[in-house]
């Protein structure tokens, strides 16, 4: 079925043709249905299944069936800014060619404006907590005409201790209302929290034995911890024209493989928690306009952002946590496209490598190099700070050389 097919406004048809969505995705062929029916949903899908559209076309197409004067009518609630930014804006393109308003309320920047777009009038919010709060205790903000709420990532919202914000929430809330709920896993706390707050859900639920999606393919490759970037080096340079995204450990080691990278002629974008709002949302977005193809990055970007056409994803280190593997490597593959991940495992690394294999319930292939492969990408680094690592290894096989003239 396609979308051409769907009994949605034509102005809905229009913004996903321009967009190139032809087809639904699995989770948008099972959740769009009852969505438009006003039925309550609880969903549990991969990163990268194309969950936010699941949810947006439906409720655009309910709300644009009941014209209205800019009233709040749906909130989305969300844990991060940059997942506030993302979403807002995919219901901004899916609703282009509409009346809907769409704010997206998020923290770290200045809240004027965001009250002023409220005064003049929104359809639909996409908010994290902190900022929603601040602004109905301000009385900026009025949640007694939301039809539609939605929780997106809220197992991630609950990691992050927003529970309390939740269940405040929900009080704040007209009675009546369509709630959906959208979460990449599900256990006993989501339960709790997603029956506590939907009447009789349709339960959705595509989670395959391997969480980490069908579209990846996804490998390790054993290196020494101090020669990682010599390796990042050398397939950033045999993929010169793809789109790459390198997940490492720490602020300071992003940092650092950024300085790495630019030595050698690769220049790159870095984002992580200890730049400032604006600047985050800057890199994200030169880097999904394509103004650099290299983005080096903390976890902060490793769940629930879509970032579209990223070729390849690198975990320069390994996650501390096995779940944040599966949502790092989905950032490629994302809907339909497939996409490629590769990990550098040290040794210090191999018991973070089990414990993703335990979760992901699956071994992940290793690309095997030998010996003269890797001495060669040491040797051949363009690092010119590291020219000792190039005498060393010469002043080494200086002497079998000796004796192989000899012989």
């Amino acid at each position: 079925m396609k979308f051409v097919q769907y009994n949605i406004d034509p102005a809905i048809k229009e913004s996903l043709e321009a967009l190139g969505f032809r087809k639904p995705t699995d989770i948008q062929y099972k959740a769009i249905p009852s969505i438009l029916k006003g039925e309550d949903v609880l969903a549990i899908a991969q990163t990268g299944t194309g969950k936010t559209a699941a949810f947006a076309i439906p409720i655009i197409d309910r709300l644009l069936r009941k014209k209205q004067p800019h009233v709040l009518r749906c909130l989305v609630m969300v844990p991060t800014r940059e997942l506030a930014v993302q979403i807002a804006t995919v219901f901004r393109d899916i609703a282009g060619h509409t009346h809907l308003k769409v704010l997206g309320l998020f923290g770290g920047v200045e809240q004027n404006p965001q009250a002023g777009a409220l005064r003049n009038g929104i359809d639909i919010l996409v908010a994290t907590p902190g900022r929603l709060f601040d602004l109905v205790h301000q009385g900026h903000l009025v949640l007694d005409r939301v039809e539609v709420l939605v929780l997106d990532e809220a197992d991630h919202m609950l990691d992050l201790g927003f529970l309390t914000d939740i269940n405040d929430l929900v009080r704040k809330l007209p009675t009546r209302r369509q709630t959906l709920f959208f979460s990449a896993t599900i256990n006993d706390r989501i339960k709790e929290l997603a029956y506590r707050i939907v009447k009789k859900p349709i339960r959705i639920q595509l989670s395959p034995k391997d969480p980490v999606s069908k579209n990846v393919d996804h490998a390790f490759a054993r290196i020494g911890m101090d020669d990682k970037r010599f390796f990042l080096e050398k397939l950033l340079k045999e993929r010169a024209d793809a789109k790459v995204l390198v997940f490492v450990r720490t602020r300071l080691r992003a940092d650092r493989v950024s300085a790495a990278m630019l030595r050698v002629g690769i220049p790159s974008l870095v984002m992580h928690s200890g730049k400032d709002q604006a600047d985050r949302l800057q890199v994200l977005e030169s880097f999904r306009q394509g103004d650099s193809r290299l983005l080096i990055t903390t976890d902060v970007n490793a769940r629930g952002i879509d970032i579209p056409d990223v070729d390849y994803v690198v975990n320069y280190d390994l996650p501390d946590h096995p779940e944040s593997y599966v949502h790092r490597v989905g950032r490629t593959g994302r809907g339909l496209k497939r996409g490629e991940a590769i990990s550098f495992v040290s040794p210090e690394e191999e018991p973070l490598l089990d414990a993703i294999e335990a979760y992901t319930g699956t071994e992940i292939s290793e690309r095997n190099i030998d010996a003269e492969s890797y001495r060669l990408t040491i040797a051949e680094t363009e690092d010119t700070p590291h020219d000792n690592w190039r005498k060393l290894l010469e002043e080494a096989d200086a002497p079998s050389k000796k004796r192989r003239k000899k012989s």
